[in-house]
């Protein structure tokens, strides 16, 4: 049994138990091949429930602050992060973005799922802010689809991102495939990056039913 199977398997139980989690369109996610999930990022939990209630193995870029505690703690975390899929990138430093796009581009390059936030960041009060073009980028450079999906409820649950979660009901919505070969060879133009990045953040918005604000969410969390 690999690590994953093994945290699923003992974890999977407990969440849905707390969780109830209700989830919605699981089928449209492709058995097989390359695939970006993209979505919307309320909480930290986010992170936790997408891999542990989906049909693959997700993986995904967090914080190498996660994997690099000290003591017992700290190798339980990464233990438990790295084993749902992390990918711990450096992402404060000034080549974080393009080690991230590197690093999605590997994972769909070796057949696997890669879970992306388009947002950048959990958004500061529950809307849905602009996507930023790295997801355009990584489908265009691998023509890998792109699964929209949507995660509600949990910032109910965690408010603010921070200490333990409350039980309650959260739902996980997929929405159908999209595929934007149409746009072969064209992934440096600009106004190509943010017409397929506008057009997957519409799907998540009909999705999530967020309110959508066109500006990015560091800059909201900034002001």
């Amino acid at each position: 049994m690999s690590r994953f199977a093994f945290i699923k398997a003992v974890l999977g139980p407990v969440l849905r138990l707390m969780f109830r989690p209700r989830v919605e369109g699981i089928e449209k996610i492709p058995a097989t091949g390359p695939v970006i999930l993209a979505g919307n990022h309320l909480t930290f939990i986010d992170s936790m429930i997408l891999p542990l209630f989906c049909n693959r193995q997700v993986f995904f870029i967090g914080k190498d602050e996660y994997v690099t505690g000290k003591g017992i703690k700290g190798r339980l975390m990464a233990w438990f992060f790295t084993g749902c899929g992390m990918i711990p990138v450096d992402r404060d430093g000034g080549r974080g973005g393009a080690a991230a796009l590197m690093t999605g581009r590997r994972v769909l390059e070796e057949g696997n799922v890669f879970s992306i936030y388009p947002e950048g960041t959990r958004s500061p009060d529950g809307r849905l802010y602009r996507g930023r073009t790295g997801i355009a980028r990584l489908t265009l450079m691998t023509g890998a689809p792109v699964v929209p999906f949507a995660i509600i409820g949990t910032d109910k649950l965690q408010p603010g991102g921070a200490g333990l979660p409350r039980p309650g009901r959260v739902t996980v919505r997929f929405g159908d495939p999209m595929e934007f070969s149409r746009y072969d060879g064209m992934g440096r133009d600009r106004y190509v990056l943010r017409a397929v990045t506008d057009s997957v953040m519409s799907e998540v918005m009909t999705l999530s039913g967020q309110e959508y604000v066109d500006m990015y969410a560091t800059k909201a969390k900034a002001a």
